[in-house]
């Protein structure tokens, strides 16, 4: 991720190269929406992500003290505010990740309404959710920045260069509310080739971890009670391969 500073130049190069086609166009501005625009895909998010969780865990091996804490969310706004709530105290994201459990969504985001854990809401509610999440989650971060460049024009109106260099670092080294997503995909809903579809919706929406099930798609019960119908193994090795 290049800094505020560089990116001005490079919008200023651009610009330049249009000859006057641009000149409407505030390098500036242009670099400070780039920067409030991160992330241009799910998959830019599922990179990203998977790299902290990578990160996490070979932590969490070195020293167990270094664990993470996945909080539980159903809705954009929940998780949004969630994250606003943790940097806000703590000072940082590190080590808190979302976590959208099948029992949650089949509950309260299924158009059929409240469900039980049994794999009977739409297949594609938990993909929908984690794009929803994400959209929320982005949005804090324009949000959060604006108000630093707010500061930013403020601090040049005054000509506090200090002020103004402060500023410039917060921007070139701000953590963002983009967390890794843990992702129930329950049993997978259908076969190898149905879990391998479903996971590709997953991942496209931001998802970099998938929580899948070693029980009949057909049978499913919540995890943690009595009558599961599990499969056999070399069914259950086809979805993960898949």
């Amino acid at each position: 991720m290049t800094g505020l500073l560089d990116d001005i130049k490079a919008m200023a190069h651009l610009r330049e190269a249009q000859g006057g086609k641009w000149s409407a166009i505030k390098p500036e501005y242009a670099a400070r929406m780039r920067a409030q625009n991160r992330f241009h895909t799910g998959l830019d998010i599922a990179r990203y992500t998977a790299k902290i969780m990578r990160d996490d865990m070979a932590a969490y091996d070195a020293d167990t003290s270094q664990y993470t804490q996945s909080l539980g969310c159903w809705h954009g706004f929940i998780g949004q505010q969630k994250l606003i709530s943790i940097k806000k105290h703590f000072g940082t994201t590190k080590r808190r990740y979302l976590y959208l459990s099948g029992w949650m969504v089949a509950a309260l985001r299924s158009e059929f309404g409240p469900l039980p854990d049994q794999s009977m809401h739409e297949k594609t509610s938990v993909s929908h959710l984690i794009e929803e999440l994400y959209t929320f989650l982005k949005q804090a971060d324009a949000w959060e920045l604006n108000h630093l460049f707010r500061a930013l024009d403020d601090a040049k109106a005054a000509g506090d260069s200090a002020k103004e260099q402060e500023l410039i670092s917060k921007i070139d080294n701000y953590e963002t509310h983009i967390v890794p997503i843990i992702a129930d995909i329950d049993a997978g809903f259908g076969n190898a080739e149905a879990t391998y579809l479903l996971a590709k919706k997953f991942i496209q929406a931001g998802a970099c971890c998938i929580q899948l099930e070693n029980q009949v798609s057909d049978e499913k019960q919540c995890g943690h009670q009595d009558g599961k119908v599990t499969v056999p193994h070399e069914d259950f090795l086809a979805k993960i391969n898949a």
